[in-house]
């Protein structure tokens, strides 16, 4: 099967939503997922397209697929990372009592993405980034690392461990008031410590090509580049 229908996304955002899998797109895959999205009623198809294939944007742009992100993943290899390390006095896991201060903070903090530069889905992009958090906390992420400053919580990094041994960053977002100070630094070379120890061999997160200060954040902590693809959403109708 060339795409798959997302259920989640479809119940939050109440349109019909799908992906179409893989990276790269020749005039049959795209004729199938055509027709899949036909038959299925989608009104929205996801598509993450390698950004070093000619034809695969070629052919997405010729058909309705509009480029809303481009996404940079980079990787962290772990073999510097000391399990020994003392964590930072202000990072800690974060605790129940944390859910309201780090929703507001998601609300306002990830505006960068692939949905809040999509007009159909910005209305409730800030929700999802709400949501994404309180979740994450509620045990979708193995960990999520809370940076206090004034007694307060002041940002956060979720970790995911995985069965291939690679450590992955979700959400990571600090407070506009308590930017500066070096706590998205901080929360990073905490999160590394964190798979390091529970055996993760390597690491990995995503950003956005528009975000360098948050790549310059992940190559000031040992991170290089992995791949650049391109987000496109295709909307029906």
């Amino acid at each position: 099967m060339d795409c798959e229908y997302r259920e989640w996304d479809s119940t939050f955002f109440n349109r019909r939503i799908g992906r179409l899998l893989g990276n790269r797109l020749t005039p049959e895959r795209l004729r199938t997922a055509l027709d899949w999205t036909r038959a299925e009623r989608i009104d929205c198809l996801y598509f993450l397209a390698d950004s070093d294939d000619a034809q695969t944007i070629r052919l997405a742009e010729a058909n309705g697929f509009r480029l809303v992100d481009i996404r940079v993943t980079l990787e962290h290899p772990l073999v510097t990372v000391s399990t020994a390390a003392e964590a930072a006095p202000n990072i800690r896991l974060a605790r129940l009592e944390d859910v309201a201060a780090l929703c507001a903070i998601a609300k306002v903090s990830h505006r960068a993405g692939r949905f809040y530069s999509d007009p159909e889905f910005r209305p409730r992009s800030d929700a999802l980034y709400e949501t994404w958090i309180e979740k994450s906390c509620n045990g979708y992420a193995d960990a999520v690392l809370v940076a206090e400053a004034e007694q307060q919580a002041a940002g956060y990094l979720s970790c995911h461990l995985s069965r291939d041994g690679e450590g992955s960053i979700g959400l990571v977002a600090v407070d506009s008031r308590f930017q500066g100070r070096g706590l998205g630094s901080q929360l990073v070379t905490e999160s590394l410590h964190y798979f390091r120890t529970n055996g993760m061999s390597r690491a990995s997160v995503v950003t956005q090509g528009s975000n360098s200060a948050s790549q310059r954040l992940y190559q000031a902590c040992g991170f290089r580049t992995r791949s650049v693809q391109l987000w496109y959403h295709r909307w029906s109708g």
